[in-house]
């Protein structure tokens, strides 16, 4: 199975601390989040990673490399102008296979047991889902939420929403109507898959952080 961690995004409210260092190179206790995001996809059997990067994307590929001091296999996708993230994931689609495949936020700090994705493979490649997506409770820089959770299935409905966590397997049709090279964002992709029933959903309650601010950052690095 294979993973791609999205990295190509500017991080304007993370200023002026990414200015000079790409956001998923921040570090959590003196490890860049990448990293971590890269040890725990190896712990759970997935060693073959794709990583997309724009802005200051060289210093991504100088303190990654191939991935082999985690014992992972990783290959870039560059792009000259951030392509959003469904645009990344098209633009990458030739590094990501025929299978369903992981999809990760570069910014994410949390204790997600990515072994789960494989289990979603499996029951995406049984069904006609499209994709399953994790879902954590509000955070309060977000306190409207994304999709509700009935019966295992993202909705659109109003009520009882939660928030996409930035974690999901998908299944490469998910995005076989991008032309690559071209800019699209994720979320009308996913909405369009719930109206449809063919998006799958997990309630995760561990740790989740999406580390945008230099505030969320530091609360982090002061945690035990």
């Amino acid at each position: 199975m294979r993973a791609m961690i999205l990295a190509a995004g500017r991080g304007e409210r993370m200023r002026p601390l990414t200015d000079t260092c790409p956001k998923p190179l921040l570090r959590v206790h003196d490890e860049p989040l990448l990293v971590r995001l890269i040890r725990k996809l190896v712990a759970a059997g997935i060693a073959d990673i794709v990583i997309n990067h724009a802005w200051l994307g060289e210093q991504i590929e100088a303190s990654i490399g191939n991935g082999s001091r985690w014992q992972a296999r990783v290959h870039y996708s560059p792009e000259t102008l951030a392509l959003e993230t469904a645009g990344g994931v098209a633009q990458a689609r030739s590094l990501l296979g025929d299978e369903p495949f992981v999809l990760v936020n570069g910014d994410l700090f949390t204790d997600f047991d990515f072994a789960l994705a494989r289990q979603w493979r499996e029951q995406i490649a049984r069904s006609s889902l499209l994709g399953v997506c994790t879902l954590v409770a509000n955070p309060p820089h977000h306190r409207e939420g994304d999709f509700a959770l009935s019966n295992g299935l993202l909705s659109n409905a109003n009520h009882d929403r939660l928030t996409y966590a930035g974690i999901a397997v998908f299944a490469p049709a998910m995005f076989a109507d991008l032309v690559p090279g071209t800019a699209a964002p994720l979320a009308p992709l996913l909405r369009a898959a719930a109206d449809a029933g063919r998006l799958g959903g997990h309630a995760f309650t561990g740790q989740w952080s999406d580390v945008g601010t230099p505030e969320r950052l530091a609360e982090l690095n002061h945690a035990h």
